[in-house]
């Protein structure tokens, strides 16, 4: 069966659940980007149960999408089934020092939120602007701690298998920016394992983190680092040693500001942007003998980055 037709059967069944050809790029801090063939905005788990239901009686290929703070869409899009997390995935739960966020609250919320309530552990989040299902995908991280380091367990559910249920922190193969998550599983809820703190002394640490940030990384459209660091150097002291700050790919610039970031224009091009990347990676395995591995999650792309 085709692709198309693959596409159709999952709409018919889907019905009023899901939107055809829905902006992918718009929902990236890219802003770039083509369209889903089709998207659900998960409101419940009604609509989950029954994405999951069509996804095995079709194969459709799935998406789920956060925050788009990590993520690239090439212009062509996506050919399947992106999925939304909405408001019913974005409450906090804090019980002591245990706390359980949904996959859609903001990571800048989390860590507010649990300083405010006494809780220290989290402040490395304030300054990632994407979501709690992304950021337990990608092990998220910064400012010398990760997701990993305070996980305790999630709640996945498996569009193809059906599986429902808490998965501990441990089997989820949590490394550096990446994890042994599945396209098909899906984050509900994850559970953080917190320590008591001092509110006053964790909004200065805050405060801290946002300026820093503000101070050495871009605005702008971008989704943040683009490489991981291969150590014992940065990815950014890389590029910027080849005087590759600025160098332009049609509507995509590697930042000024900060080498490993790259910058979209407005109104620009994903496909200028992955094309840049491609052009670093190669420049610094040519002349550094490095293999830059993308820290971006890569949708639509014929070519692996990577390889």
């Amino acid at each position: 069966m085709s692709v198309s037709s693959v596409v159709d059967h999952a709409a018919a069944l889907l019905g009023g659940r899901a939107r055809r050809d829905a902006p992918l790029g718009s929902r990236t801090t890219y802003r770039v980007g083509g369209s889903a063939d089709l998207l659900v905005e998960v409101d419940g788990w009604d609509t989950l149960r029954a994405v999951g239901d069509v996804v095995r009686a079709t194969g459709i290929e799935t998406l789920v999408v956060g925050r788009g703070s990590n993520l690239l869409v090439a212009d062509a899009g996506f050919r399947g089934l992106a999925l939304v997390m909405g408001e019913w995935a974005d409450g906090i739960d804090i019980d002591g020092t245990s706390v359980v966020a949904g996959s859609a609250v903001l990571l800048p919320v989390l860590a507010r939120r649990t300083a405010a309530s006494a809780l220290t552990g989290l402040e490395w989040a304030v300054g990632v602007p994407g979501s709690v299902g992304g950021a337990v995908r990608m092990n998220a991280g910064g400012h010398g701690s990760d997701v990993a380091a305070s996980l305790t367990e999630v709640h996945l559910f498996d569009l193809t298998s059906g599986d429902d249920g808490a998965v501990a922190a441990a089997d989820l193969g949590l490394a550096f920016r990446s994890s042994k998550l599945g396209e098909s599983q899906v984050v509900v809820s994850a559970t953080f394992a917190l320590a008591a703190g001092d509110p006053a002394r964790s909004e200065a640490e805050l405060a801290e983190i946002v300026r820093w940030r503000r101070e050495h990384q871009p605005g702008g459209q971008n989704c943040g680092s683009v490489f991981v660091n291969p150590l014992p150097r940065s990815a950014g002291e890389l590029i910027d040693s080849l005087g590759l700050r600025g160098r332009r790919v049609g509507t995509a610039m590697v930042s000024p500001k900060h080498a490993n970031f790259i910058q979209a224009d407005v109104g620009g091009r994903a496909d200028d942007v992955f094309e840049l990347m491609r052009e670093v990676r190669a420049e610094v395995l040519a002349r550094c003998g490095v293999a830059l591995r993308s820290e971006v999650r890569l949708v639509g792309f014929e070519q692996e980055l990577n390889s």
